[in-house]
């Protein structure tokens, strides 16, 4: 059985989308003659975590931690709040207040490529032990956060074993990246470590075609997708909301805030007695001042459920027992290439999905070509409003029914199938 190393920052109880994607991948490897060895930090500063998730490590896997450095428990002497939001990616550039202005410009241009990177050297020294230690004979790191990425070039230099690169985000082109108030030279020394990663890399993984082609600008080396996926063995039931339920999963941060759909709701409830009666808009996860802000503006008050953070289990049961599923994402280029982990587990909870993002959006493209739901940009008004009626009119009769078709190819196991075959070197 061919063993791989696994180097990796969010592992469970990591809560959130990051920790999904390996903890998946690990679960299935075995099934492909292959053994993972995960390494991850021994006290990481995670902005949530998610204890239900230890249950699903696997049982028997092979695990190395190492104590890391964390600044932003340092900086949590100054400002919890802002220290858990800018380690989260929340960052807003409407309402920073000096702390946040300051935290925000030290994380970007003393902290290269991120807030982990004094935990690079000491990984590539213990690791190298136990590389021969566990006879590894392949190497992979994910990211973000992308200074994983450095511990692999480092043990490539080292070592010379083949290593793929995972990105489940870009690296530079990526959203808050501009946010990050950096000087040229800070900018500059991105940019060369991006190009390095992605040049000395044997192979490079990636969740969008975007990313695979803006990549393909940078390396010569095989660019390959690999999107996130769902896994098909939730057993705990669900019963169908009594009412109009539009569900949220995830963080809604800054700049994720489709207007257009607010005044659309706003405008049924303002209309229709039934529509105003049964409407319910339910969040599961940090939701922005902005959202907030802008679903007050629109009167949708009385209509909110704002449940925080729950447990992944808790998130399963939801996304069945809602009438549809929010897809949001930010209005602009940077964010194209972005699919949401959720999306696929949307599409495993089998419930109609409404996606508010980018024109020429990887994501909307797999919900259009699945026929898991409808896709509109954020300027989408009369069409938008005339789909939410439809389904609103189909949930009163009780027919709100899915018709999902060619989605078993974003399967946990398949995509580990397909993980397997790129870990095949001639």
């Amino acid at each position: 059985m061919k063993k791989v190393l696994i180097i990796t920052y969010y592992w469970p109880p990591a809560g959130g989308p990051g920790v999904q994607r390996w903890l998946k991948f690990t679960k299935y490897l075995k099934a492909y003659d292959i053994e993972p060895v995960v390494y991850s930090p021994e006290n990481p500063y995670y902005p949530i975590t998610d204890e239900t998730l230890l249950d699903q490590v696997p049982k028997g896997l092979t695990q190395y931690t190492l104590p890391i450095k964390e600044p932003y428990r340092l900086a949590n002497l100054l400002s919890r709040g802002k220290t858990k939001k800018i380690s989260s990616g929340i960052i807003d550039d409407k309402k920073q207040s000096p702390i946040e202005q300051l935290l925000l410009w030290i994380r970007g241009n003393y902290f290269i490529p991120d807030a982990r990177k004094n935990w690079v050297e000491p990984s590539i020294r213990y690791l190298t032990e136990i590389v021969q230690k566990e006879q590894i004979e392949q190497i992979i790191t994910t990211g973000p956060p992308h200074s994983i990425h450095l511990i692999g070039l480092g043990l490539k230099q080292s070592l010379n074993l083949p290593w793929i690169a995972d990105f489940r985000d870009p690296w530079t082109s990526i959203g808050y990246h501009k946010k990050l108030k950096l000087r040229q030279s800070a900018q500059k020394k991105h940019l060369e470590m991006e190009h390095e990663v992605l040049n000395t890399a044997d192979k490079v993984i990636v969740t969008s075609e975007t990313t695979r082609k803006e990549f393909g600008n940078i390396t010569k080396k095989p660019v390959v997708v690999i999107t996130n996926g769902y896994d098909s063995e939730y057993t705990g039931g669900a019963n169908l909301d009594d009412k109009f339920t539009l569900t949220h999963i995830g963080s809604l941060l800054t700049g994720r805030n489709p207007a257009n759909l607010w005044k659309v709701l706003s405008e049924l409830a303002g209309e229709n007695e039934t529509f105003r009666a049964a409407l319910q808009l339910e969040f599961l996860g940090v939701v922005s001042q902005e959202v907030i802000d802008s679903l007050y503006r629109y009167e949708l008050a009385p209509y909110l459920k704002l449940r925080g953070y729950v447990s992944h289990h808790q998130v399963l049961r939801r996304q069945r027992s809602a009438q549809i599923l929010l897809l949001i994402e930010i209005d602009s280029h940077e964010t194209k290439g972005i699919i949401p982990g959720k999306l696929f587990e949307y599409i495993a909870a089998r419930r109609p999905i409404l996606a508010v993002g980018p024109k020429d959006w990887d994501a909307g493209q797999i919900v259009r070509d699945t026929k898991t739901g409808r896709v509109f940009d954020y300027a989408e008004h009369t069409e938008l409003k005339e789909t939410v009626y439809q389904w609103f009119q189909k949930f009163r009769k009780g027919k709100l029914d899915w018709n999902g078709e060619q989605f078993e190819k974003y399967s946990r196991r398949e995509l580990t199938a397909r993980l397997a075959e790129e870990l095949e070197w001639e």
